[in-house]
């Protein structure tokens, strides 16, 4: 656990190029119910949701992010939320076991899209959700558990990667994967809700990261925290309205989004959002 901090306030954010995988979301629908967030008896409008996650696909065009796309299959509707789809650092690809089997064949799907740009497949053994609950911050992957990606997938990404890996517990059904209780801004600084994490989890990021944005229960209730970010700009939900303060006032800049449809089926910027690592 070792990473040299210095204020959030006394560093130059820069930003770096960032190779995405996204998939338009075709076939969205609220259609069954995996997570708080989702009412199958409230209808949803695909169209709206195609507007705007065209908006945040325009906007990763315009912060020169390299943006590739996986096509939509039919019946598949949270193929939208590619983090899930894998997790890819160092040109290997650690590919997704879904909790639900609503969402079971996107893994392939995604694995066979990865092989085919080139990357080092690796099947897991593990119940995971890729991205969802792996994310990288500096040289260490930040790791949850508690409601999808099994325990034991923390000690299978360490053995694939051969990073360290820091497990943290969910507590909150709300926030269901890492990546809507926590975001990592730049290699040393993230932001995330305590409340979402058990005590054990709490101090281990208290540790780590004594300089952390803490973020209001209602901005992460809007799903601020499942944001992305490349050491600069932060594209984050525009109704997190106190969260984008803090990212000022810590010298990044953010970029809001409304992504408002899509948080119907439990996501948001950084669900939509795989980042692909050579």
């Amino acid at each position: 656990m070792t990473l040299t901090h210095a204020s959030p306030l006394a560093r130059e954010r820069v930003a770096s190029v960032r190779t995405v995988l996204m998939c338009r979301p075709e076939f969205f629908t609220v259609r069954y119910r995996i997570n708080p967030w989702m009412h199958p008896d409230q209808p949803t409008d695909t169209a709206l949701a195609i507007r705007q996650w065209d908006m945040l696909h325009h906007t990763y065009l315009r912060l020169g992010f390299h943006v590739e796309l996986i096509d939509p299959i039919p019946g598949l509707p949270d193929m939208v939320f590619a983090a899930n789809g894998a997790f890819v650092l160092d040109n290997i690809a650690y590919g997704s076991s879904f909790a639900y089997p609503q969402r079971q064949p996107e893994a392939p799907a995604y694995l066979d899209w990865l092989e085919a740009q080139g990357f080092e497949v690796r099947a897991p053994d593990s119940v995971n959700e890729g991205e969802g609950d792996f994310l990288l911050a500096g040289d260490i992957i930040l790791a949850g558990t508690g409601f999808r990606s099994a325990p034991e997938s923390h000690a299978e990404v360490a053995r694939v990667f051969g990073r360290e890996v820091i497990s943290l517990r969910l507590v909150d059904a709300n926030f269901y994967h890492l990546d809507t209780a926590l975001a990592v801004l730049d290699n040393s600084t993230i932001a995330y809700l305590p409340s979402a994490f058990d005590r054990i989890s709490q101090r281990k990021l208290e540790l780590l990261f004594p300089d952390a944005l803490i973020v209001s229960q209602a901005d992460a209730d809007v799903l601020g925290l499942n944001a992305f970010s490349d050491g600069l700009h932060v594209v984050i939900a525009e109704q997190a309205e106190d969260f984008a303060e803090q990212l000022r006032e810590a010298g990044f800049s953010p970029v809001g989004v409304d992504l408002s449809e899509l948080r119907r089926g439990g996501g948001g910027v950084k669900c939509c959002t795989l980042e692909l690592r050579r």
